[in-house]
């Protein structure tokens, strides 16, 4: 799996005077939870531009005072005004506790619904999953092969060893839908066979 490193300083001063001044050397403030201890550090903005605008899910490793951190991120936040990255929130992984995750889903398979002429439409490009460390992959794959015209593949049809996923197992993931084309072929072969 792909792994960012970002170097970090501990942050000794808290509040908005000093998150400000921070935030002015072009550094954001962060917090890595769910390990031995909450620690409060600051990175430059730009180490997290190859792990924020990236639809991949990455490990982050974290280098602050000699110590590593193997973290996953759990939250971001913006400033309304400039889109700048204000504060990120990791999650420290530890081998044996589970995480809670979102995973980029992958489609793989050429759909024999595509091959009709049918559209391939994809409702939802990520899953909500619950994992140990070593179960977490960079993607969930879900094979569309068997995927027909007007047919769906849903939540409880993407399989993961060793992963829970979390939405609801109903929700279709991906479809195929008649496109305009095809719907104006078939409404004239109807025609057809109706005049004989």
């Amino acid at each position: 799996m792909k792994t960012i490193t970002i170097e970090g300083q501990l942050r000794s001063e808290f509040g908005k005077q000093a998150t400000r001044l921070l935030r002015s050397e072009e550094k954001v403030p962060c917090v890595i939870y769910g390990g031995a201890e909450t620690i409060s550090f600051s990175a430059d903005a730009t180490a997290f531009k190859p792990l924020v605008y990236t639809p991949d899910f990455q490990l982050a490793e974290i280098k602050i005072d000699g110590k590593t951190y193997r973290c996953i991120l759990k939250d971001l936040q913006f400033d309304t005004v400039t889109d700048e990255l204000t504060h990120v929130d990791f999650l420290e992984l530890t081998e044996n506790k589970k995480v809670v995750a979102t995973l980029p889903l992958k489609a793989v398979g050429s759909s024999i619904g595509v091959k009709s002429g049918g559209k391939l439409v994809v409702k939802m490009k990520t899953l909500k999953v619950k994992a140990l460390p070593k179960d977490l992959v960079e993607s969930l794959e879900v094979d569309i092969t068997n995927l027909d015209l007007n047919e769906n593949i849903r939540v409880e049809d993407v399989k993961a060893p060793g992963i829970e996923i979390l939405n609801s197992p109903r929700i279709p993931v991906a479809s195929v839908v008649m496109t305009r084309q095809l719907k104006q072929e078939e409404a004239a072969a109807e025609k057809e066979a109706k005049k004989k």
